[in-house]
C-alpha cells in the first residue's frame, strides 16, 4: 500500500474544477484565476467582481496562493563514507507569479518534488554519516536555496524544507549503538580518574597541611619548653651548684676542713679505681696508681695553689693584729705538724 501510495500521482490542484464562465465571476481571496481569451491569455482575474465575455473568454488555470504543503516520497541516498540511507521530508511552496506557474512548467508540484529529491541526494553525497544527524539544519538550508534558484522561473517559492525521517540499515545502527555505548564508558572513565585525581589531590594537601601544623606545633612546645621548665631546671641546678660551693666553702674554712677534703679526695679516687675496664679492655693508667696517699698529696697540693692567692689577699685586706711575744707552746707544735701530716 505505501508503494503504491508513493508510486501514484499527485492530484493536480491547478487543472482541476475549473469555474464556467457565465459573464460574471466572483473570484475567493487567495486565488489567482487565469484567463484566455480565444486561447491566448488575456489577463487574470483578482479577487472580488470580474466581468467576462462568454465563449470568448474562457477560465484555462486557477492559481492558489496560499502556502502549499507537499510531501517528498522516501528515497535512498548514500553518504560520503559509502552508508546507504532511506530518508524523506516535508515541502513548503508558494506561487508568487501565477502566469509563471501557469505557462512555465506542465506540472509544478511533480516538477518541484523530483528536484527537491535529486538535490537531496547531491547534498547527503558531500557529508558523511555522522554529520548528516549534526548538520541538519544546514542540510535544509543548501536543498531550500537549490530549489529556488531553479524554480525562479516557474514563478514558485521554496519557503523551506524539513527532513522528517532518517533510515539507517541495522548494522550501521549497531555500530552507531555501540559507538555511543564506547563514548558512554570513556566519558565514564575520564570523569573517575578525574575524580581520584581530585581526590588524590586533596588528600596529599591535607597531609601537607597536617605536617606543617604538627612540626609548627611541635616547634613552639620546643620553645615553651627552652624557655619554661628547662630553663626553670638549669636555674634551679646552677643555684644548688652555688649553693653547695659556698657550703663547701664554710666547710674547708673551719677546723680540720682539710684534713676532710683529702677525705673526700681519697674517697672519690678509690671509686673511680674501682669503675676502670669495666666498658673497655683497653685502659691507660699511671705508673704510680696503687699510691692512693701519693694522689691525694697530689690534689691537695692543686687545691693549697689554688687558694693561697686568695689566702694572701685575705691577709692584706685584715688590720693589723697585736704582736703576740709569748713563744708557741709544745701543743700547739703538735697540732700543726698533724695537720701538715
Amino acid at each position: 500500500l505505501k508503494c503504491a501510495a508513493r508510486l501514484a500521482p499527485a492530484p493536480c490542484r491547478w487543472n482541476s474544477g475549473l469555474p464556467v464562465n457565465i459573464g460574471v465571476l466572483f473570484v475567493p481571496q487567495q486565488e489567482a484565476w487565469v484567463v484566455e481569451r480565444m486561447g491566448k491569455f488575456h489577463r487574470i482575474l483578482e479577487p472580488g467582481l470580474n466581468f467576462l465575455i462568454p465563449l470568448l473568454d474562457r477560465i484555462r488555470y486557477v492559481q492558489s496562493l496560499k502556502e502549499i504543503v507537499i510531501n517528498v516520497p522516501e528515497q535512498s541516498a548514500v553518504t560520503l563514507d559509502n552508508v546507504t540511507l532511506q530518508i524523506d521530508g516535508v515541502l513548503y511552496l508558494r506561487v508568487m507569479d501565477p502566469y509563471k506557474a501557469s505557462y512555465g512548467v506542465e506540472d509544478p508540484e511533480y516538477a518541484v518534488t523530483q528536484l527537491a529529491q535529486t538535490t537531496m541526494r547531491s547534498e547527503l553525497g558531500k557529508l558523511s554519516l555522522d554529520r548528516v544527524f549534526r548538520e541538519r539544519e544546514s542540510l535544509n538550508a543548501s536543498i531550500v536555496d537549490a530549489i529556488n534558484q531553479a524554480s525562479d522561473c516557474w514563478g514558485i517559492r521554496c519557503l523551506r524544507y524539513e527532513i522528517k525521517d532518517i533510515h539507517v540499515p541495522p548494522r550501521v545502527k549497531e555500530s552507531m549503538q555501540m559507538q555511543v555505548e564506547a563514548e558512554r564508558r570513556k566519558r565514564a572513565t575520564v570523569l573517575e580518574s578525574e575524580g581520584t585525581r581530585e581526590s588524590a589531590i586533596n588528600v596529599a594537601e591535607g597531609q601537607k597541611q597536617a605536617q606543617i601544623l604538627a612540626s609548627e606545633a611541635e616547634k613552639a612546645e620546643q620553645i615553651n619548653k627552652a624557655a619554661g621548665r628547662e630553663a626553670n631546671a638549669m636555674l634551679v641546678k646552677a643555684r644548688a651548684k652555688a649553693e653547695a660551693i659556698q657550703l663547701l666553702a664554710a666547710a674547708l674554712s673551719q677546723q680540720h676542713g682539710s684534713a676532710a677534703a683529702s677525705l673526700s679526695v681519697a674517697e672519690q679516687y678509690v671509686n673511680a679505681f674501682s669503675k676502670l675496664a669495666k666498658d673497655s679492655n683497653t685502659v691507660l693508667l699511671p705508673a704510680n696508681t696503687g699510691d692512693v696517699t701519693n694522689m691525694v698529696a697530689q690534689a691537695l697540693g692543686i687545691y693549697t695553689t689554688l687558694t693561697k692567692p686568695q689566702a694572701v689577699k685575705a691577709q692584706d685586706e685584715m688590720p693589723p693584729a697585736h704582736e703576740d711575744t709569748q713563744p708557741p707552746t709544745a701543743e700547739m707544735l703538735k697540732a700543726e705538724q698533724g695537720s701538715s701530716s
